[in-house]
């Protein structure tokens, strides 16, 4: 847009202060993971959110460039965060090229942030076996429908290729696991915690690992 009248909102001026509550060094847990796991019962009860578990997910090919979409974290724990996908998608591209990832938590309604950067490797095929059979009957079925990333003609298409593989395998028939589909585990190096604070002086607090793998906390300016 070029035209200032043309603008519906004044984006300059719109903007919320955050709480005076922060976060201090003393109340963070020993590592980012158990931190997180706080957070994120905070986050799943009393946070107001659609999807807690919703994350921005960033990848980069092995040009620079980078693509973002938003993923559901499906476990963690201290070796890491796992999410699951078709493995033709571009972010699986993307992480067969270049396996460094962001994984950013955008808990808006609790001015808070988490930050993980790391590295990402394919889980076990028992594992993802293990979680394919805990997803709805139409989202296994829904895996093997989409092509994901591809181009698609129409939605028909689309809808299509879901019917005959309902017809093949219907409600209560297992249905096999897709070959191009599974986890990726995403091994924390960096985790930053952001908590919203009065006047934009934010509360930034972020993990390291360090070489004998314990954890530096480190604060950073807003």
């Amino acid at each position: 847009m070029t035209d200032r009248d043309d603008v519906p909102f004044a984006l300059a001026s719109m903007r919320k202060q955050y709480r005076a509550e922060g976060l201090s060094e003393t109340e963070l847990a020993a590592s980012p993971v158990e931190q997180f796991a706080r957070w994120f019962k905070q986050a799943a009860t009393d946070g107001g959110l659609f999807e807690p578990n919703a994350m921005i997910v960033s990848t980069s090919d092995a040009e620079g460039r980078t693509s973002s979409r938003t993923v559901l974290l499906k476990h963690f724990d201290e070796q890491g965060f796992v999410f699951y996908t078709n493995y033709d998608s571009r972010k699986a591209r993307d992480l067969a090229e270049n396996p460094y990832v962001s994984l950013l938590f955008p808990w808006h309604p609790m001015a808070r942030q988490v930050i993980v950067a790391g590295v990402a490797r394919r889980t076990g095929r028992d594992e993802t076996a293990a979680y394919f059979r805990t997803r709805p009957h139409g989202s296994q079925l829904g895996a093997w429908a989409s092509a994901q990333s591809s181009v698609v003609s129409t939605r028909a298409d689309l809808d299509a290729a879901y019917a005959e593989l309902a017809a093949r395998y219907p409600e209560g028939e297992q249905v096999p696991v897709p070959p191009h589909w599974g986890g990726f585990r995403v091994a924390p190096q960096t985790v930053e915690f952001w908590q919203g604070r009065e006047n934009r002086l934010h509360d930034r607090l972020r993990y390291v690992e360090q070489p004998d793998g314990r954890w530096r906390v480190e604060r950073l300016s807003p």
